[in-house]
């Protein structure tokens, strides 16, 4: 395993997805890599932007899973992950919709 650490959180990007005729790695092998090594991998390109938003995105449900089943403690001091502050955080809404507003429960 590459990480000493069960809980990081690590994806492998092979970018200049879009240069496929001058590929040194070939899928298999890169693939093969992050399997042997318990990495995610995404075959990426910066050109183009196929799979770069997913990369975060997928980067981003794994760590928030393991928020989710305990695995991370974003409370715990040394985690590597932390809650944000609350009162700078802000929705975003794309331009043109409506936003719609969640009642929070204070019970």
């Amino acid at each position: 395993m590459l990480s000493p650490c069960p809980n990081i959180v690590i994806i492998l990007c092979g970018n200049k997805k879009d240069l496929d005729a001058d590929r040194e790695v070939t899928f298999l092998e890169a693939s093969r890599f992050a399997q042997e090594n318990e990495l995610m991998f995404l075959e990426t390109s910066a050109l183009t932007g196929e799979n770069v938003e997913e990369a975060f995105l997928k980067t981003a449900r794994n760590i928030l899973n393991k928020i989710e089943s305990g695995e991370l403690d974003p409370e715990r001091m040394g985690s590597g992950i932390q809650y944000g502050d609350s009162s700078l955080r802000q929705l975003r809404q794309p331009r043109g919709s409506t936003a719609q507003t969640k009642q929070q429960c204070n019970c």
